[in-house]
């Protein structure tokens, strides 16, 4: 697997590390990895003839029967390089394409992959339609040379990704109608993004007891998933785990996953999971910062942030001592909202859910009650939607028992209570 990463572009040893975890995310068993510093590209092969003759020996060493380039390929470098290589070669793009391919667990999702690989598939098939007999990948209905077979084939793909565009449409009005459904109901939406592998999978795992796949894979999840849980002040709230991001991310993909993706653009906090452990970290987190930007997440008024964004620095106990402490100097500076978390042993979960519940009651102020102690519902009902601050038992003038209490509540739960109190 050669990453063709220039010279200049830091950390290039963790990119390819990268670039086999994607391979092993599709089963592929990766036998070499080696990196090619392109100082020239060349047209029809990329690479320099000497540097073919390198992947080559590297292919004929280990017997490998596939190469893959982490990087962009046109159809006619790919072509070319198949026959010198004497192997299939196929680029991240296709890599990735691949593996949503495979996960892809819902009709949305997999309407949403068919539509990225047809797109791509296109536009390799107006660049080398005299090579269709080497296209892979397809959907069946790709066909041999030949310009008539050549026309009906671009007819099938405009017709079916049409349809499929339609098909996505009605599930972005679904979406839509789920929001606006979720915005009128008393319950706020907290989504989980991040880099693909940070963790998002296991800390929903490990917040609402749920079971989503959550391995040591690039893009183990892909459809999103909602599940409710309970923060301190706030009775109940829901969790959103979403697909991973990456870079370099097919514009195929993205455009198709935006209906996915828009379910970031309803939420009332955001969790920025993040693998502080890594490397490339800092370029992680820029990568998703740019995705977020496309959505108009934080692009407000003077680049203000259009929903929180909360930072859940995980895999903190893969840190050692010296490295946590600049980190968390660090965020001072930058005056980060963080929260040091391990979704894997639990550590500092119940920090993260603290600091949500203190920016979802952002708006909260406390109240002063004086209820008879036999007044059990409207007790459980304080305790259950708001925070209580302090609880005192106390009597009135006729001796009977009571209880004062002060609870934090935001203005929405103090009218349902005062609502409660009509009742």
């Amino acid at each position: 697997m050669p990453d063709i990463r220039s010279a200049h572009v830091a950390e290039p040893e963790a990119r390819l590390e990268e670039g086999c975890g994607l391979a092993l995310a599709i089963g592929i068993v990766v036998v070499d990895s080696f990196i090619i510093p392109i100082r020239s590209v060349k047209a029809a092969t990329l690479f320099g003839s000497g540097q073919i003759d390198r992947i080559k020996a590297a292919c004929d060493m280990e017997d490998a029967e596939l190469v893959i380039i982490d990087g962009a390929l046109s159809a006619i470098q790919q072509r070319n390089l198949e026959e010198k290589i004497e192997r299939k070669v196929i680029d991240r793009t296709g890599l990735i394409l691949e593996i949503f391919g495979e996960r892809a667990a819902t009709a949305e999702g997999r309407l949403q992959v068919e539509l990225a690989h047809l797109d791509y598939q296109a536009g390799r098939l107006v660049r080398s339609w005299t090579h269709l007999e080497r296209q892979r990948g397809g959907y069946g209905f790709l066909g041999g040379p030949g310009e008539t077979q050549i026309e009906a084939d671009r007819r099938l793909i405009r017709d079916r990704m049409a349809r499929l565009r339609r098909e996505l449409e009605q599930v972005r009005r679904t979406r839509a109608l789920h929001r606006a459904r979720r915005g009128r109901a008393p319950w706020p939406v907290v989504a989980l993004v991040g880099y693909t592998n940070a963790g998002k999978s296991t800390l929903f795992n490990r917040m609402t007891g749920a079971d989503v796949m959550a391995e040591d894979l690039l893009f183990a999840t892909l459809d999103p998933t909602m599940r409710g849980i309970s923060l301190p002040g706030v009775e109940k709230a829901i969790l959103s785990d979403t697909v991973g991001f990456i870079s370099d991310l097919p514009t195929q993909l993205v455009a198709a996953f935006r209906a996915t993706l828009e379910e970031v653009t309803g939420a009332d906090v955001i969790v920025h999971v993040r693998d502080i452990s890594s490397p490339m970290t800092e370029m992680q987190k820029s990568e998703v910062e740019q995705v977020l930007a496309d959505l108009d997440i934080n692009t407000g008024e003077e680049g203000a942030l259009t929903i929180p964004v909360v930072e859940a620095w995980n895999k903190w106990d893969l840190v050692d001592t010296e490295r946590q402490a600049e980190l968390l100097e660090k965020s001072e500076v930058d005056g980060l909202p963080i929260v040091p978390i391990s979704a894997l042993t639990g550590f500092g979960v119940e920090a993260l859910e603290r600091q949500l519940s203190e920016i979802l009651t952002a708006s909260a102020r406390v109240h002063s009650f004086r209820l008879s102690a036999t007044d059990g519902q409207r007790i459980a009902w304080l305790h259950a939607h708001g925070e209580v601050l302090r609880e005192q038992s106390t009597e009135d003038a006729e001796g009977a028992p009571q209880l004062e209490m002060d609870v934090r509540l935001d203005p929405r739960e103090f009218g349902k209570y005062l609502s409660l109190t009509e009742t």
